[in-house]
């Protein structure tokens, strides 16, 4: 069967990434043959060894209007079977809406931001033709969507009537036997002692995950600094002499990174459910985020970390305060990672499969 996989651009460090080349090679072991569209080149190495590598398609473009356009040539004469698409697009067999809702990101985003930006943005060509995209997939330009979220496919819904049938939910997954690293080591490097209180945050889009707003709890908790990997703007984040700011880290640094911290917080604005939440539960850290974090639906809040309203910096620093205990998060690490171990990449691969093949048939 000739199946064509959509999705723009190429990062190394992406969860969208990481997922389709995942799903690529279960697709190419079940013999199918594969056809990837992009704007750019994926590198020839990051693909299954054991498997045919996709045909690739590049469609140059310099803006998402220009790249669907050309997707929708593309397919009148690939001949594929059956199209998913990571990426917003015309119209496809199945999207997988693992960017959220733009235009719930807009709404959300606009709350925290001086009355003048959004009306800016409002003249943007590219929010305006996202918007536009992402209106044709869920009124029917896609036959099927996946979601990641009940928040996401609550979005959906509500935003555009989409039935609920059309959408499945299907939660994000992690690597099973994730390499660990030594405690002990990874903080002597980072300088941390043992009574310090190492808080983690990763992640690029600093304004939508709400770094501004951990930056502030940490500053009003005695004794904490917090460890921020990823590259972001600096300008306009609180002043604070307990963040280190780290760049981008690889994922041997992340494994380092995790093995090293108490807990790890994002205080975001809108997520739909974060990759990198899932890869702290996964190393048994308490994971401290908003309601706006799709990942918060499969957490007990209290007790496998804590859920708070975006932008509360003082329910944020409470909660970053209850979890300095040290006992109490002994006692629920074993928890955490069982927890984690339940939201494998294999299983999410796995159920995706199954989708995608009772669809085609």
């Amino acid at each position: 069967m000739k199946l064509g996989l959509v999705r723009r651009g190429y990062s190394g460090s992406g969860g969208a990434e990481v997922y389709l080349l995942r799903l690529m090679g279960e697709l190419g072991r079940a013999g199918h043959e594969l056809f990837l569209v992009s704007d750019v080149e994926w590198p020839h190495d990051v693909f299954a060894a054991d498997t045919a590598r996709p045909v690739g398609t590049v469609l140059k473009a310099n803006s998402p209007m220009a790249f669907t356009d050309g997707v929708r040539e593309w397919r009148k004469r690939s001949g594929c079977d059956f199209v998913l698409s990571l990426e917003r697009v015309w119209e496809c067999d199945v999207f997988r809406a693992g960017d959220g809702v733009h235009a719930s990101w807009l709404e959300r985003r606009a709350k925290f931001e001086p009355f003048w930006k959004p009306l800016f943005r409002s003249f943007s060509a590219k929010h305006g033709q996202l918007v536009r995209l992402e209106r044709a997939l869920f009124t029917g330009g896609a036959r099927r969507i996946i979601a990641n979220s009940q928040m996401v496919k609550d979005e959906i819904i509500a935003r555009f009537g989409t039935p609920a049938e059309r959408i499945e939910l299907i939660y994000n997954g992690v690597p099973a036997n994730a390499p660990s690293a030594n405690r002990a080591e990874a903080r002597a490097a980072l300088g941390l002692g043992d009574s310090d209180y190492a808080v983690l945050f990763a992640g690029s889009g600093w304004e939508r995950k709400g770094l501004r707003h951990a930056i502030a709890a940490v500053n009003a908790l005695p004794g904490a600094t917090l460890l921020v990997a990823g590259r972001g703007k600096t300008r306009g984040l609180p002043h604070s002499e307990r963040v280190r700011f780290l760049g981008s880290q690889s994922r041997a640094e992340m494994t380092r990174l995790l093995a090293a911290a108490d807990v790890f917080a994002l205080p975001t604005v809108y997520e739909p459910f974060s990759n990198a939440c899932l890869e702290a539960l996964a190393a048994g850290l308490p994971v401290i985020t908003t309601t706006a974090n799709g990942f918060a639906e499969i957490i007990e809040n209290g007790v496998e970390g804590e859920i708070v309203t975006p932008g509360d910096v003082p329910a944020l620093t409470a909660a970053l305060s209850r979890w300095a205990d040290v006992r109490r998060r002994a006692e629920i690490r074993e928890r955490l990672l069982a927890k984690g171990a339940q939201f494998s990449i294999e299983a999410n691969v796995a159920r995706t499969l199954e989708f995608i093949t009772k669809e085609v048939v």
